[in-house]
């Protein structure tokens, strides 16, 4: 009995270290899936060898934990705390999801890049992405990315880290990812090359300033409930969307020499 109450709690801390649970990641995934232009598609599909993006989206969150990829550890987040300028943050030693990214996005650029580490930094960007847009793994060093700050679910003990991983993603919209994607993929053009513009330390500090927001609302002891899902449902899905249009954008640009001529 032990055992299992211990496997029990091992399991609830692995969850809370993810994020957007596996739904967010594969929404985010399939969104980017549909803005591939046909060069980039052909590309991808060679690297990941026939397997999709949506395959690989949460693959990091249990890599991550394997004594060969535990570098990968810290690449999940980048936590600031309140009134640090996110530009003047220390960075970490052991690095963060914004490097990982720019990081990822250099190796898939280098021509001399093998075909085994081009696959790599697919599954690794794939996922980064996604946990860039997670307002907590952009959230306070000081409480854990959200971690540490404890509230309630409909009356369910928990932390905000957890609640912005799945309960508000699931509570939102009880949709398949398929769904979500067909829902919510409608930007105009206008509203998709406002998206699109910026960098990738620009994409990370618009999140950072979504979880200084999220700080504010969400109180230490708050119970969590129909308000408060509604309120932030239409925030899940602008970064939902803004991970999908964004990782397409990055691949795009490196894999069709076409792309925005």
């Amino acid at each position: 009995m032990k055992k299992v109450i211990l496997t029990i709690v091992c399991a609830l801390g692995f969850l809370n270290a993810s994020a957007w649970s596996q739904k967010g990641h594969d929404v985010t995934a399939y969104i980017a899936e549909k803005h591939l232009t046909p060069a980039t598609k052909a590309a991808v599909d060679s690297i990941l060898e026939g397997k999709s993006m949506v395959y690989w989206a949460n693959w990091l969150d249990n890599a991550s934990h394997q004594s060969e990829m535990a570098y990968t550890k810290t690449w999940h987040y980048k936590n600031i705390d309140a009134n640090v300028d996110y530009d003047q943050s220390p960075l970490n030693e052991k690095g963060d999801v914004i490097r990982a990214i720019e990081s990822q996005v250099k190796i898939l650029s280098d021509a001399s890049t093998t075909p085994e580490q081009a696959a790599l930094a697919m599954k690794i960007l794939v996922h980064c992405m996604g946990d860039m847009h997670q307002p907590m793994h952009m959230g306070h060093l000081s409480d854990l990315g959200g971690n540490k700050t404890k509230v309630k679910f409909f009356n369910r003990d928990t932390n905000l880290h957890s609640i912005w991983d799945s309960s508000l993603v699931e509570s939102g919209h009880k949709w398949s990812y398929t769904e979500w994607q067909d829902q919510i993929d409608r930007a105009t053009a206008e509203e998709e090359a406002q998206i699109l513009s910026g960098t990738v330390n620009d994409w990370g500090k618009e999140t950072y300033e979504i979880a200084g927001r999220c700080y504010k609302y969400f109180r230490p002891g708050s119970n969590v409930m129909y308000d408060q899902v509604a309120a932030w449902t239409p925030v899940i899905e602008q970064q939902l969307l803004r991970g999908g249009l964004r990782l397409a954008h990055v691949l795009n640009t490196i894999y069709d020499p076409q792309y925005n001529k």
